[in-house]
Parts: structure tokens; C-alpha cells; sequence
């Protein structure tokens, strides 16, 4: 498959990337979601901070095919302040605790402010032997994060950092052309946000016999609980859930490799949250296959999605995860490409454009 990069597509990516967001403080994304669907749909939220993206060719006579993505990242949050000034924190979802030490973050504090800081911990020429030896296990507990404040006093009244405040990884998009390779945070599941907005664009307009409905849902990655909310609001006939999805090709034998980098996107018959709608996953990748589209499969054996809320809400609802593969996820950095962002729009608007109500009802 070939591809074109187009240029406003990038923009939406990097700022979607760039956003800051972490679990329950998605309010950035909003913004980003409002610029880049103004001409196609109304955008509105909740008090979850769910973004429901309503297109303005809504007619509310045919059935609902919601198109879902998750806008939350993986954070943390001030714990506490120690008498140092450093920061204790807590995680919001989860992470590789080894990527942390000497990575940068941003801590929002009681202005709204940003303020650069590094994850930090006790340095090898201070550790005794059993420390050093058990230094790739570390707990969250055992890091604070260095804002450069000399006290806690100086910390809560000159850099005015608080308990309970979000903070998330300092990393900015990067897009080398050349190799198709983009560089950049929160792509777990922002990428998943991008296609989702891409694909209701080129869906607008267009003759369908479904109802489209976009929503860029909270607090996935602390336990699917914005989708809940948003299920229900929208009562879909049917969905597709986007996501950033962990690309297995960098540690995993030649053979067993389900969702490689630059090969297309993933849809999964199984996590540990959800065994998808077995006819409409077939259907998708025979779709995928008679129109000549890039698709992998695979078979996971752990992880979890919004699948998992949606498929067992209302009545039940035939759903599918389609993802992009991302390297690295759950860390600072991620890596993905934009041949595999254009090949799950494409994936994801030809679904659509094949929906109708005796196929919805023969899943």
C-alpha cells in the first residue's frame, strides 16, 4: 500500500501527542479535538471528561456505529512533598518501572503551570551493595521526582506544587519523513484518537446507511471507566475501538510476531478482557482482504481494552479492537508510523461504509 503524508494529519497527530493528559485530567485533549473537528461535528464533553464528537450529518433514524478511542495517558500524580522539596508520586496506569529513573517530566502546580522535572533516584556512588544489586526492581515508592526546590516550603510556596496534581512524561513528537518513523508520547492511545477524527472526516458527507458517532473516552488506562459512561449515552448498534497497541516485533521469535511496525493494523481475536465478536472480526478481515487493505491479526494473551466495557453493555454490542501498532508503550517514548495510521483509517472508513442493519444483526 502506498501512502500520501498529509500535512494537516501530522499536525493532528503531534498535537494530539504533545497534549497533556494523563488518566481524569483529559481537559488538553478537548481543546485539540475541538480545533481539528470544527468543520465536520459538534464536540462536547461530560464530567468524566469524555469527548463525543457528533458529526453535523447526524440523522438519528439509522443505526449507531460508534467509533471509540481512548484520550487518557499514562501520568502519575503528586503524593506528596518531601522535606527535601522533592516529589513523591503515585502512577496513573501502569508502567514499566525501569524506564522511569532520569527521564523528564512536567508537573502541572496550583497555577496550571508546567514545570519541568526529572524522575530521580538515589545515585550508584550512594548505594550500598544490596541496593545496587537490587536497583532494576525498584518500586514507584523508591523514585522522587526533582523539580529543583531545596525544601518543602520552597516546593509548595515558590514553585507552588500540591498534592493531587498531574504529571506526565516532558517528550515531544518528532516525525522523520524520510524513514516514516514518528517518535513521540501518549501514542497509547492518541494515535487511536487521530485515526479516529481522520476517519469521521472522510465519513462525512458520505452516503451511509449507520449513524456515526466519535468518542475520544477517559480513563482507560485506570480501569475503562469513562467508556462506561459514554456506552450508555450513545446506545450503539455496533463499534470499533481504536487503540495504541503494543507492537511485539522487536522481542518476540519471527514466528510468533502479530502486530509488527509498517505492516497495518491490528484486530485481536482475544485479551485477557475480551474474546471479540468472532463473525464480525472475520468479516472485518475478509473485508480487509477482498479491498487489498493491510491487516494483521492476533491472539493476545494479556492486556484489556474498551472493548471489554462495550461489547457486554446494553444488550451487547458487536465490537472490534483495531490497533496501531506502537513500539514501547506504557513508557516515555513510543514509536509508530504513519503507513500504519493511514492504513487503519482506511481499514476503519471501508468497515463503515460496508455497515448496514441486516449486517449489524447477523453478528
Amino acid at each position: 500500500m502506498s501512502i500520501t503524508i498529509d500535512e494537516k494529519n501530522l499536525e493532528l497527530i503531534s498535537d494530539l501527542s504533545n497534549a497533556f493528559g494523563p488518566s481524569g485530567f483529559e481537559d488538553k485533549v478537548f481543546d485539540v479535538a475541538k480545533k481539528h473537528c470544527q468543520n465536520i461535528a459538534q464536540v462536547t464533553d461530560d464530567c468524566l471528561r469524555n469527548i463525543y464528537i457528533r458529526p453535523d450529518d447526524f440523522r438519528g433514524n439509522r443505526p449507531v456505529f460508534m467509533l471509540d478511542a481512548h484520550c487518557d495517558e499514562v501520568g502519575f500524580m503528586v503524593h506528596s512533598i518531601r522535606p527535601n522539596g522533592s516529589i513523591r508520586f503515585v502512577t496513573l496506569g501502569g508502567w514499566n518501572t525501569n524506564s522511569l529513573p532520569s527521564s523528564k517530566v512536567l508537573v502541572r502546580n496550583a497555577d496550571g503551570e508546567y514545570l519541568p522535572g526529572i524522575i530521580a533516584s538515589k545515585p550508584l556512588h550512594f548505594m550500598s551493595a544490596a541496593e545496587k544489586s537490587g536497583a532494576s526492581s525498584a518500586s514507584i515508592s523508591d523514585f522522587s521526582i526533582d523539580i529543583g526546590a531545596t525544601s518543602a516550603k520552597e516546593a509548595e510556596e515558590v514553585f507552588k506544587i500540591r498534592i493531587g496534581e498531574p504529571i506526565v512524561s516532558d517528550v515531544q513528537f518528532q516525525y522523520d519523513r524520510q524513514r516514516d518513523v514518528m517518535i513521540g508520547k501518549a501514542f497509547d492511545c492518541r494515535i487511536g484518537c487521530a485515526a479516529l477524527i481522520e476517519t469521521m472526516g472522510r465519513l462525512h458527507g458520505q452516503n451511509l446507511d449507520v449513524d456515526v458517532f466519535g468518542v475520544l473516552s477517559s480513563q482507560e488506562e485506570v480501569g475503562e471507566r469513562g467508556v462506561k459512561v459514554a456506552v450508555n449515552k450513545v446506545r450503539p448498534r455496533i463499534a470499533i475501538c481504536f487503540e495504541g497497541c503494543p507492537a511485539d516485533d522487536t522481542f518476540t521469535e519471527p514466528y510468533a510476531i502479530q502486530t509488527a511496525l509498517k505492516k497495518g493494523p491490528m484486530i485481536r481475536f482475544i485479551d485477557r478482557s475480551i474474546i471479540c465478536n468472532p463473525r464480525y472480526q472475520r468479516y472485518t478481515l475478509d473485508l480487509a482482504h477482498k479491498q487489498g487493505l493491510a491487516i494483521q491479526a492476533s491472539v493476545r494473551e494479556g492486556g484489556g481494552n474498551n472493548g471489554a466495557m462495550v461489547h457486554n453493555a446494553l444488550d451487547g454490542i458487536p465490537v472490534i479492537v483495531i490497533g496501531v501498532p506502537v513500539r514501547y508503550i506504557h513508557s516515555h517514548y513510543g514509536i509508530t508510523s504513519y503507513y500504519d495510521f493511514e492504513a487503519t483509517v482506511q481499514l476503519a472508513v471501508a468497515v463503515v461504509k460496508s455497515m448496514n442493519e441486516e449486517i449489524i444483526r447477523s453478528f
